[in-house]
């Protein structure tokens, strides 16, 4: 008897396999972080299980919106360009098996970073791990001592201890980050500023991209 399988089935085996919910690609420069000023090739997939309120990507959230990519078409679309460092990102990236992506983009010579809320299990060979904890679903322990960057979303004073909280949690080479959110920049970048003086072991990430007017 030959088994039928529904439309749904399938797009979760091709999730696992050979394609992902793919919802914007694009070369731009680095925002954010250590990497800020760089040039990188951004893979924002969908899904998300974390729900942000002040989220800006929002469309993400839902996988089932947007089109499953094959894993070579993703890359052989980056290759086109001259880009070197791949940023996966999302919605929740690790919502996915990164294995089969990450393996695809070494052999072909380039660095994987990805930015992650850390609130599913670490998948793929990443060469960046940039780690931003959000409040309404904590990242899983095992993830903080291979956080590469720690970036603490600043909305408001409560999140500079909440930030400590994380920090003490991720290695001793882990460089941390506060980022104003961006609707309440205005008004708490001069906090972060202050704190940081005070609090030296941090550094202030803006969302640059924002302000130069690029993805």
């Amino acid at each position: 008897m030959v088994e039928t399988i529904s439309n749904i089935e399938l797009s979760i085996e091709l999730s696992k396999t050979t394609a992902l919910p793919l919802m914007e690609h694009f070369y731009t420069l680095q925002g954010e972080g250590v990497h800020t000023g760089r040039a990188a090739y951004f893979v924002r997939l969908g899904g998300c299980d974390v729900g942000c309120v002040w989220c800006d990507v929002k469309d993400s959230w839902d996988a089932g919106k947007h089109p499953f990519w094959k894993i070579e078409d993703i890359v052989s679309t980056i290759k086109a360009t001259p880009a070197k460092i791949v940023v996966i990102t999302g919605g929740e990236p690790l919502m996915h098996d990164l294995y089969p992506l990450t393996n695809v983009l070494h052999e072909a010579g380039l660095r994987t970073h990805i930015e992650t809320s850390g609130s599913s299990p670490l998948s793929g060979e990443l060469d960046w791990i940039t780690l931003s904890p959000k409040k309404f679903k904590a990242p899983l322990p095992e993830i903080l001592p291979k956080a590469d960057e720690l970036k603490i979303v600043v909305f408001n004073t409560s999140d500079f201890a909440w930030g400590e909280k994380w920090a003490s949690q991720v290695s001793s080479n882990c460089k941390l980050f506060l980022q104003p959110e961006w609707s309440k920049a205005d008004s708490i970048t001069p906090l972060i500023v202050d704190y940081i003086k005070a609090h030296p072991q941090w550094q202030l990430s803006l969302q640059t991209h924002k302000y130069i007017n690029v993805p």
